[in-house]
């Protein structure tokens, strides 16, 4: 864990979040600023700084975050559609440099998304 990571330190419990899911590996909770009905933020509770940052040795976690955000939009009944986003590095929008998804849905998505 990362001290200076704000979500590192939800991880952890020193920041509350509202869990929408946890498991062994990962938490969800809602984006403080939604772009969507449906905006979670899915983070594995091990510190990796993006998803250039992952090495071969992360796949499986990498793979269960996908996993995860398949499960909680079935759970969130978004049968519709929704997406997930990977920011990645400062040109690609990671504004907090913690590996996360972002899933969003209730809505339909625009493409190109910006």
């Amino acid at each position: 864990m990362s001290h200076d990571c704000l979500f590192c330190k939800i991880a952890e419990g020193t920041i509350p979040a509202n869990r929408v899911w946890e498991d062994e590996l990962s938490i969800a909770f809602p984006d403080i600023n939604p772009q969507a009905p449906t905006h979670l933020l899915i983070i594995p509770k091990q510190h990796i700084a993006s998803l250039a940052m992952a090495d071969p040795e992360h796949k499986p976690l990498v793979g269960h975050l996908m996993a995860v955000a398949t499960e909680i939009a079935r759970a969130q009944k978004l049968d519709h559609g929704f997406r997930v986003v990977i920011n990645t590095g400062d040109h690609g929008g990671q504004t907090v440099h913690h590996l996360h998804l972002h899933l969003l849905g209730g809505r339909a998505m625009n493409w190109p998304p910006g």
